[in-house]
């Protein structure tokens, strides 16, 4: 807002320090938002790195099981037994708030087959499909629940990027421009009363000196 845009008005300035008060006030609403995003997010940072270490151990524990399964009963069990199941998982989103953000809540369904629907013989095959069967089911849920964290960090740290440019742009250059602007408005309207005045006394003077002539 330029000074030298500005038309020195009392209403003008009504209006200014209108503006200053809800610029203000839209300031620290932005403030206690962005902390409070930023515990959010650390809260959620520490959960991201806690999944990524699940994720990892149940990477592993799946690969050694399968492993496992592959040596003792060899590559055609493990494949008939994969081409077999007849569980399809599915992944549903939802959302959920945080702080007025929007994230997503991600839940997979259908992940544990029960052993009698699997779609092979219990019979015909070993323990050691069964538990990488499973190693496999709880890395799945794992990936999905990790997923679900990754977004929502992803998420908020964008937000409060976002967010920390609205309070900056307040802070630095909206507020204080309106506050110059309020400043050269009433330094105007206080130059413009006393030329009033200086001209009233001057115009009172040349009447008082016709009165006397």
């Amino acid at each position: 807002m330029p000074s030298q845009e500005i038309t020195p008005t009392r209403s003008v300035l009504l209006e200014v320090k209108k503006r200053i008060k809800l610029s203000e006030s839209g300031y620290k609403i932005l403030k206690m938002k962005r902390d409070g995003l930023i515990i959010e997010f650390f809260e959620i940072m520490e959960q991201a790195r806690e999944m990524r270490d699940r994720v990892v151990k149940d990477y592993e524990d799946a690969i050694t099981k399968i492993d496992i399964a592959l040596a003792v009963d060899g590559a055609l069990a493990v494949k008939s037994a994969a081409y077999a199941l007849k569980s399809d998982p599915q992944v549903k989103i939802r959302n959920k708030s945080i702080m007025g953000l929007i994230v997503p809540k991600i839940e997979a369904e259908a992940v544990h087959t029960p052993l009698v629907e699997r779609g092979y013989g219990v019979i015909s095959t070993s323990m050691y499909i069964e538990d990488a069967a499973r190693a496999f089911e709880k890395l799945l849920e794992t990936m999905v629940e990790a997923a679900e964290v990754e977004t929502t960090m992803k998420k908020l740290l964008d937000e409060i990027e976002k967010t920390k440019r609205r309070v900056n742009a307040l802070e630095f250059k909206v507020i204080p421009e309106m506050k110059e602007a309020e400043a050269f408005i009433e330094f105007r309207l206080d130059e413009m009363e006393r030329e009033e005045i200086t001209r009233l006394k001057h115009l009172k003077k040349k009447a008082e000196a016709g009165a006397e002539g």
